[in-house]
């Protein structure tokens, strides 16, 4: 494994007034799964697209088996060996998976017209290499998510790829289709492939990398063999500083109730029901399917609740759509920032008070006056990194996307707040932001519900966790009994109540 097959050296990626890369550096062995490391804005994206043909650098050199390359298109890098698989699949949806995976390359007869039993039998025979249960003539629009990325792979292969360079490969997958993704990277070191691999996960980068390197603010900082280096160095090095704690220590006593719901019933959540009390955070616990997304849905409006009822401060509220959530006194942000919390294309001021306008209004006038002073108020107070209110949010990084969400929640200021994948996609410095901000919304007496399959996080930050499965309630526990092997075991029915 220590023969080198890409090599990047002292790499500059300079965009119009930034320089998103400095001085990167970069070594990949043959047969290796090499984690890049860095907090968002730290310039792997950029130097990944770099490596796979999607962008040109500046200056510095890239070299594949030992002879410098150029790279003008991702089919230069594809001639190469190297293939990368985004966050957001490369698919056409109405095609099949065969026509996917060989398109602009599908096999032709004698004559021009594309020669349909080679291209099935040839699909068929990769997806059968990687021992994947998929039909090479099913549309890609009908493939579950962990089948899509499965597909990307079989794709990869076609091309000849050596060099798979994988993209947050894990954010929508199950704890199930997770392991069997590390099973085919397993598969694919196995035939001397080598996997470049981005995650913001750490407990994943530990257990499927063999080394890791990291970037911080445009910069090459190290490289480690995992089995020599541990969480907090690794921490350390991403943030530039030591973190002695990612959870802040709460000191939560149990105060009133002020949320209540009751027997709640809709589309796979079967008669749950939950209590709150003031600065307390709850956490709701489960599998992905297990119902915990859709009972949170439900309370906000967002979904359809067949029968049940929710309760703030002891009065019955109408939860029929998010407005009249919102008006009830329950606040939410989304799993998915980009298409149900933020319009990307408005400024940050727009965003933060679009569920708050009435507040700046008097008659039909906009007093911009006062929204651009709470605005401010909440860039300071949540430590926005922009340039300004009018700033575009999607120019913003993952992690100060998802403090712009939290803006918008903060001043619709209602006393419940769900919490929905609250950290998804962010860095490790981002994520002790918003769990510093979350406790600090607690003491100032919101009171929060926090949907996470993030196991660590779930432990770190919940006052008590109840956990779901299959839609329902299965049991509470309190912040003393919590422990990851518990949780898995009672989200997976491995133990019973």
């Amino acid at each position: 494994m220590d023969e080198c097959v890409l090599k990047i050296e002292s790499v500059v990626k300079v965009f119009p007034g930034v320089t998103a890369l400095k001085d990167a550096h970069l070594e990949i062995k043959k047969g290796e799964v090499h984690a890049i490391c860095g907090e968002n804005g730290a310039g792997k994206s950029t130097l990944m697209k770099i490596v796979a043909g999607a962008q040109p650098y500046t200056s510095g050199h890239m070299y594949v088996d030992g002879s410098e390359v150029v790279f003008h298109s991702t089919r230069d890098a594809e001639k190469q060996g190297i293939a990368m698989i985004y966050q957001e699949f490369n698919m056409v949806p109405e095609l099949t998976v065969a026509e996917n995976m060989y398109l602009g390359r599908l096999p032709q007869k004698a004559g021009g017209a594309v020669d349909w039993a080679k291209l099935y039998r040839d699909a068929d025979a990769v997806l059968g290499r990687l021992k994947l249960n998929i039909g090479s003539r099913t549309r890609v629009k009908h493939l579950s998510v962990a089948e899509s990325q499965m597909t990307e792979i079989a794709k990869c292969l076609t091309i000849g790829a050596r060099i798979i360079i994988m993209d947050e490969p894990t954010a929508a997958l199950t704890e199930e289709e997770i392991k069997i993704l590390f099973d085919t990277i397993q598969d694919l070191k196995q035939r001397g492939i080598s996997i470049i691999y981005i995650s913001h996960r750490m407990d994943e980068i530990f257990q499927i990398a063999d080394r890791l390197t990291v970037f911080r603010d445009g910069r090459y900082i190290a490289t480690k063999n995992i089995r020599e280096t541990n969480y907090r160095e690794v921490v350390s090095m991403m943030v530039g500083r030591s973190v002695d704690t990612l959870y802040p220590r709460r000191e939560y006593r149990r105060g009133e109730l002020v949320f209540e719901a009751r027997n709640i019933c809709g589309k796979g959540v079967y008669d749950v029901s939950i209590d709150l009390h003031r600065g307390e955070i709850l956490g709701i616990s489960g599998l992905m399917g297990s119902g915990a997304i859709e009972l949170s849905k439900m309370i906000y409006g967002a979904l359809p609740m067949e029968s049940g009822a929710i309760f703030v401060n002891g009065k019955k509220i109408d939860c029929s759509d998010p407005n009249r959530a919102i008006a009830g006194g329950i606040g939410f942000v989304s799993d998915d920032r980009k298409k149900e919390g933020l319009v990307l294309g408005r400024s940050i001021r727009e965003n933060v008070t679009l569920s708050s306008l009435k507040k700046f209004t008097r008659g039909i006038r906009l007093d911009q006056e006062k929204e651009l002073k709470h605005v401010r108020e909440k860039i300071d107070r949540l430590r926005i990194k922009v340039s300004g209110p009018f700033q575009l949010a999607g120019k913003l990084s993952g992690g100060n996307q998802q403090k712009v969400v939290f803006a918008k929640v903060l001043e619709t200021d209602t006393p419940v707040l769900i919490l929905d994948e609250p950290t998804r996609g962010v860095d490790v410095g981002a994520k002790a932001e918003i769990y510093r901000i979350m406790d600090q919304m607690t003491r100032q007496g919101k009171s929060i519900i926090l949907i996470s399959t993030d196991l660590p996080e779930m432990i770190g930050m919940s006052d008590r966790v109840i956990v779901m499965r299959e839609g329902r309630r299965i049991l509470e526990l309190s912040k003393e009994e919590l422990s990851q092997e518990k949780l898995l075991a009672y989200e997976s029915g491995g133990i019973e109540e």
